[in-house]
């Protein structure tokens, strides 16, 4: 009997008190395989650094989830109660009185004109900047007016205006220097500098990142109490993690295996949306290797697109149209792209003067072997299954490329900083087809493999003039088309989007370009309740599948 006192003693200790696990039930805990970079908006450029900020600083209004980018009725009101439109070269935006920044402070149309500085400054060099070019000026009228002036009427006004950038708090930030926002603490540690339904409470760099519901937030009390990022950089260890309970959510499992385990499992549910990524082998233009456009549209058909897809991913991913994904209004499966022909692609090389000694040699001009190093994000199976592939694909027509795996941040520094040959990249597009823009204008920060071409320039220039979706839409596909044919890339899969979350949630959507924009709409369902329909959100929701 005086032995079984303490057991019993023992059990009670462990057993979770009632307080303990109600604090675990409405807790999210998200699982990601990389950490942040920086969490302050114009320049964090990372996933993860991009989820957790955007729940931290509110945009003036917000995209529905039927991203029309182009009309006014596709926005609802966030820092801003409405806004209105005085001529074609003005908008004029009313704060919300109720937003306060999270250290009690009113967030005020000086705030909104701050932020625009921030973003457009050449010292922050902000990824999002090419797009605020059509901006001329945001002043504050009074402390709730925010005037934007534009420089020529374009359909994508009020996108620009409000998806581009994330307000900022003037009172916190202006002592610091611009060009020293990105190392500041505050990049770091946004503590009391929200105007979101989140705030910051703790970062362990490499562990985890952990935010707290602001119950006062003026739009209405989040409904998931706590978010936990948890960062697990081996895939098949995070995603055990999550059928294991030890995690609640994952932004998308990028394995096929993986997918299939999560399928099977009565944890968690799949949600499908439409994909705002795709993947491409991009090709340095700088080097001499890649300066020939023959050189690399041979490359392209050499490279059996299909059969990486379904190798790599089975049923989960469709082959990469070009520049774009099922998410924007301008992807089309009819886009002309260059065919897979091995035979014509060893013709061309042959005629370029590369030629093979013998059969199933390298083949070689001058001496030199036709030889190329691409770069794989270690973080990333798919993309590395899917560069052994190519690379026994091109062996078969003589060309010898290498695999290089590196941590990712060792690779995005050495493509930013044009070291490499071909790197193996994942983009994340935005909404309006303006984003292409970003990765393939010449001198974009984000163009790190130099594409520089007058008719593609030509071709955008004109899709962004024009003033309905009928006129932009063929001058947008022409261009992907170009990009196409150029082969600037050999543009390879986008995958078919599932995020896994636990089954306690429910009202769960998904906008298909940022999967936690409604996140603070979700719910815990109570103990041994149902979790309530999912949704997947978005127009074009089929076609993502």
């Amino acid at each position: 009997m005086l032995l079984a006192v303490p057991l019993a003693l023992a059990a009670c200790a462990e057993r979770p008190s009632p307080s303990a696990a109600a604090v675990r039930r409405n807790t999210m805990v998200i699982v990601t395989t990389g950490d942040a970079d920086v969490l302050l908006p114009p320049v964090t450029s990372v996933t993860t650094g991009i989820n957790v900020s955007d729940l931290i600083f509110c945009r003036l209004a917000e995209l529905k989830l039927g991203l029309n980018t182009v009309d006014d009725s596709g926005y609802r009101p966030v820092l801003a109660r409405s806004w209105d439109h005085p001529d074609s070269l003005t908008i004029v935006f009313h704060l919300d009185p109720r937003a306060r920044w999270q250290d009690g402070a009113p967030v005020t149309a000086a705030d909104v004109a701050y932020t625009f500085r921030v973003y457009t400054d050449t010292a922050v060099n902000s990824p999002l900047a090419p797009f605020l070019g059509q901006i001329a000026s945001v002043t504050a009228r009074d402390s709730l007016t925010a005037v934007f002036r534009f420089r020529r009427w374009y359909p994508d006004q009020l996108y620009d205006a409000t998806y581009q950038m994330r307000i900022l708090p003037r009172h916190l930030l202006d002592t610091i220097p611009d060009a020293r926002l990105a190392t500041s603490a505050f990049a770091r540690a946004p503590v009391g500098g929200g105007d979101g339904p989140y705030r910051f409470v703790s970062w362990e760099p490499g562990a985890q990142i952990t935010l707290a519901a602001d119950t006062s937030w003026f739009l209405g009390r989040p409904g998931i109490a706590r978010l936990i990022w948890r960062v697990t950089p081996e895939l098949t260890t995070a995603v055990s993690q999550l059928l294991a309970g030890e995690a609640d959510a994952m932004e998308l499992i990028p394995s096929r295996a993986q997918l299939e385990r999560a399928q099977a499992s009565t944890r968690v549910r799949l949600v499908p949306y439409p994909s705002p990524f795709y993947a491409a082998v991009v090709f340095n233009l700088r080097r001499p290797l890649f300066q020939s456009r023959d050189l690399r549209r041979a490359l392209a058909m050499a490279v059996d697109r299909t059969v990486v897809v379904r190798s790599v991913f089975g049923p989960w991913a469709d082959v990469a149209v070009g520049a774009t994904s099922p998410m924007q209004w301008i992807w089309s499966d009819s886009l002309r792209q260059l065919p897979y022909d091995p035979a014509a692609a060893g013709r061309a090389l042959d005629a370029l003067g590369w030629r093979r000694a013998a059969p199933g040699g390298t083949r070689r001009k001058n001496g030199t072997p036709l030889a190329f190093t691409l770069l794989v994000p270690t973080s990333s199976p798919p993309r590395q299954q899917a560069a052994v592939i190519m690379q026994a694909e091109l062996r078969r027509i003589g060309v010898a490329m290498r695999i290089e795996p590196l941590e990712f941040t060792v690779m995005d520094g050495r493509s930013q900083a044009g070291d490499f040959d071909a790197v193996f990249v994942s983009r994340t597009i935005d909404p309006s087809p303006s984003s292409l823009l970003q990765f393939w204008s010449a001198g974009a920060a984000s163009n790190v493999g130099g594409y520089d071409d007058p008719a593609f320039q030509a071709l955008t220039a004109a899709a962004a003039r024009a003033r309905t979706r009928a006129a932009a839409a063929p001058l947008w596909r022409q261009a992907l088309e170009r990009l196409n044919t150029d082969a600037a890339a050999i543009f390879l899969f986008s995958p078919r989007n599932e995020a896994a979350i636990a089954g306690r949630f429910r009202d769960v959507t998904i906008r298909p370009d940022s999967w936690i924009a409604t996140l603070p709409s979700w719910r815990v369902a109570p103990p041994g309740g149902s979790p309530g329909a999912l949704a997947t959100g978005g127009a074009r929701a089929a076609a993502g599948r």
